[in-house]
């Protein structure tokens, strides 16, 4: 089982999360940032990863800090799970549409992110939009990965939002999946990642 546990402490945040890349998509989420908790949970369902997160964070200041630190803790929790990397496909991409939206994402296990999205709203609900881009810049840094996100075209901020999330969780989904014809190797020629 390819799993991660991080909990991180700090003056802002207190966070416990696991995951388990060959999970069924089961989810147990309460960060209490309520779109937050939507947005893992389809990410959860569609990467087919079970995650459970419990944070607690100043949000009597805002959301900025639990939001980015639940994604810093993905991140490593993905990367301690994915170990050496020996057998994963380490490439994907996908085009997920949400409505009116359409999102393309592209990922490989190695490297830096890239975020093209623009948000029609400041906000969806209370939630700030630049917390979107925020928690994948932190997911990204800390799991290792270059990640290409943008969307070609939308007009409902919380589409556009959904559509980032499931399009990360097709993409991770296939990138972390094994490669039956290659499962003892690690996808690189340098011989590792990360």
């Amino acid at each position: 089982m390819r799993s991660g546990k991080i909990t991180r402490n700090t003056k802002e945040t207190e966070i416990s999360l696991s995951v388990n890349l060959d999970g069924t998509g089961r989810s147990e989420i309460a960060t209490g940032i309520g779109f937050l908790d939507h947005m893992l949970d389809l990410l959860a369902r569609h990467a087919r990863m079970d995650l459970t997160v419990r944070a607690k964070g100043d949000l009597h200041i805002d959301q900025h800090h639990t939001n980015e630190d639940v994604g810093i803790c993905l991140g490593q929790a993905v990367k301690q799970a994915l170990g050496d990397m020996r057998g994963i496909t380490r490439y994907a991409d996908v085009h997920v549409p949400m409505d009116e939206t359409l999102t393309r994402v592209a990922i490989d296990i190695s490297g830096r992110p890239v975020f093209r999205v623009e948000f029609p709203r400041d906000k969806i609900g209370e939630f700030d939009v630049d917390l979107v881009r925020e928690f994948f810049q932190a997911f990204t840094t800390n799991a290792g990965v270059t990640l290409h996100v943008e969307t070609l075209y939308g007009d409902n901020s919380h589409h556009v939002a959904e559509s980032c999330f499931k399009a990360l969780a097709r993409a991770l989904r296939a990138a972390v999946a094994i490669d039956a014809a290659a499962k003892n190797e690690i996808p690189s020629t340098k011989g590792s990642l990360g």
